[in-house]
């Protein structure tokens, strides 16, 4: 089969691979028809190659149709519809119990005392063959894959395998009081879907933080008030306040992480990493980290006193400075972590609709080939063409 897979800092390729196989009784193998490019992959593009061996399968947020399952697989036959959620939850443990998928017990990586196993997602999180591909092994058939109707195109339903429950936890966890106010800082996939939800949900003003046209053009369109970072710099704080009462949001998401501008020492030290032999380049990640934390340290700024920071940007490091003082003297709530993807299905479904409140039907901006992985990637990592959402279609 075709899949993108990695070759080194700056390095994705689409080749030929061997198909996978049934592992386990209860496993499935899904045929991918839809697969995207998220924001993460990008982490493993430059800073976290040290996790990776050279051949790895890319990719988490596929969908496609069931075409073989395990002897003990009892609700899936061959030919049914799924969506494939990026985290390996085993649906019956401990913390899948509660609705924590992304600590699934069965799944946690030990060796490296991390939490559930990801598809395509480096030795940190399991090292498992991902969804940028033709095929993909997906384990816990019973629990994990999530059938949809047939009819509607997949875009209607892929972005359940990410983009649309870690915005809707992202949410969720930042607890906007009724009416309230909401700071949106990064309007890529996530950002975006997280000032749609927001206002589905109510929330009385909603305002996103970017410093690319295209992506603030997108989402003033649909009624977010926008503020462009390179226009206003270290105004937005005043004009936050200015916009809620002259106390800050009530809640601010982080949906950049360790990708956000403004620090150079930190962007040096991520570059170092891909320069630096794999065992070094891995410890000097696990101990130090390479964050670069202009994004939360914005978002601490932003809130009023009592709010809340929601961050849903994955951030990298283990001695990362935060302001401890001040998050205190504000006594700000932090919430935090992977979307437990299978916790929010049941929310989000239903409003996967031909009403489309959401507008996932037209939120990809790229269809591609599989084959066009190699610049897909450096597209989207360079903002190029109005790139927000990439899917690929094996």
């Amino acid at each position: 089969m075709k899949a993108v897979t990695w070759h080194g800092r700056r390095d994705v390729r689409t080749e030929s691979v061997p198909d996978p196989a049934l592992r386990d009784p209860t496993d499935c193998v899904v045929q991918v028809t839809s697969t995207g490019l998220c924001g993460s992959d990008l982490h493993l593009y430059d800073p976290l190659g040290a996790f990776l061996d050279e051949g790895d399968i890319l990719g988490h947020e596929a969908m496609g149709v069931v075409a073989e399952v395990g002897p003990e697989v009892r609700t899936l036959s061959p030919g049914d519809r799924v969506v494939v959620p990026f985290n390996l939850s085993c649906g019956t443990c401990f913390m899948c119990r509660q609705g924590l998928q992304s600590q699934c017990e069965t799944t946690q990586v030990h060796a490296y005392g991390t939490g559930a196993s990801l598809f395509g997602y480096t030795k940190l999180y399991g090292q498992v063959p991902g969804g940028q591909a033709e095929f993909v092994r997906v384990p816990f058939a019973d629990t994990l894959p999530v059938a949809v109707p047939e009819g509607p195109p997949d875009d209607r339903y892929v972005f359940l395998s990410d983009v649309l429950p870690t915005a809707w936890q992202a949410v969720e966890y930042a607890a906007v009081p009724e009416g309230g106010s909401l700071v949106v800082l990064g309007l890529g996939p996530i950002g975006d879907m997280c000032t749609r939800i927001a206002r589905l949900r109510g929330v009385g003003t909603v305002i996103g933080i970017d410093l690319v046209t295209e992506r603030l053009e997108r989402a003033r369109t649909l009624g977010t008030h926008v503020i462009d970072l390179r226009e206003h710099g270290r105004d937005v704080v005043e004009l936050v306040r200015e916009l809620t009462d002259g106390r800050g949001a009530d809640a601010v998401v982080d949906a950049v992480g360790m990708e956000a501008h403004g620090s150079p020492v930190a962007k040096a030290g991520q570059q170092l990493t891909g320069l630096l032999p794999d065992a070094v380049a891995a410890a000097m990640m696990q101990r130090f980290g390479v964050d670069r934390l202009s994004a939360l340290h914005l978002a601490v700024e932003l809130v009023r006193r009592g709010g809340t920071v929601s961050v849903s940007g994955v951030y990298g490091g283990m001695t990362d400075p935060m302001p401890m003082m001040r998050m205190f003297d504000k006594q700000i709530q932090l919430r935090m972590g992977q979307a437990n993807v299978r916790r929010w299905v049941d929310d989000i479904l239903p409003l996967l609709t031909d009403a489309d409140p959401l507008g996932v039907d037209g939120f990809a901006t790229h269809h591609l080939p599989l084959e066009h992985a190699p610049e897909a990637y450096k597209m989207f990592r360079d903002k190029r063409d109005g790139a927000v959402k990439v899917l690929f279609q094996p």
